[in-house]
């Protein structure tokens, strides 16, 4: 599978937690799914995208057939669903856990197991940080799609990321700033880029 980029992993993943956590709205409208990219709890980084930016990556991975729209042709909204994993024929197959834990990682990036734990209580409850430890080594096996980083100085837990953007950089052994501005710096270019994309769209079909 292609790499996603930060933006895609985002909405990707709200797909899923939307679908899992609140399956009474899922799929989701644009509007919606905008408001949970944006969500300023269970994200990191948080941010701040325009409709025209979560719609523009929409159309990204609709063409990649990893996100379609469910809406009738007549119907006033678009509804939009995620075909990223767990799909009739698709080749990403995850138990409830390994959802749940490649959903938080995608929305927060590199965890310990015992964060994983807890963030995913509302996902999948877990009896203890041991399933998701087995968790981890399944997803670990399988693709792989989750890889142990070196340890956080100071740090009694190795984080693990996800295997779906580019890939994790190694841990530094001494202080670097916070992983979670880059983050959001990257972010925020990738949407730039896609807003001066749209425009450039616009102008050629004037």
């Amino acid at each position: 599978m292609e790499k996603l980029s930060a933006l895609e992993q985002r909405v990707i993943g709200c797909l899923i937690e939307k679908q899992v956590s609140t399956p009474d709205v899922y799929p989701l409208t644009l509007n919606s799914l905008v408001n949970a990219c944006n969500q300023k709890s269970n994200r990191d980084p948080v941010m701040s995208l325009a409709e025209r930016d979560v719609q523009s990556v929409l159309n990204t991975l609709g063409a990649r057939r990893l996100v379609n729209n469910v809406a009738g042709f007549n119907a006033r909204a678009a509804k939009y669903q995620h075909r990223f994993c767990n799909t009739e024929f698709g080749e990403l197959q995850f138990s409830a856990g390994e959802l749940a834990i490649v959903c938080e990682l995608l929305l927060r990036g590199p965890q310990t197991p015992g964060e994983l734990r807890s963030r995913c209580a509302r996902l999948h409850p877990f009896g203890d940080v041991s399933e998701v430890d087995d968790c981890l080594h399944s997803l670990m096996e399988k693709g792989p799609f989750v890889v142990k980083l070196e340890r956080q100085p100071g740090k009694r837990e190795s984080r693990y990321a996800h295997l779906f953007g580019d890939a994790p950089v190694t841990e530094p052994s001494a202080p670097v700033a916070p992983a979670g501005d880059a983050q959001a710096r990257i972010a925020e270019l990738e949407a730039e880029v896609a807003r001066l994309k749209a425009r450039i769209r616009e102008l050629e079909g004037e």
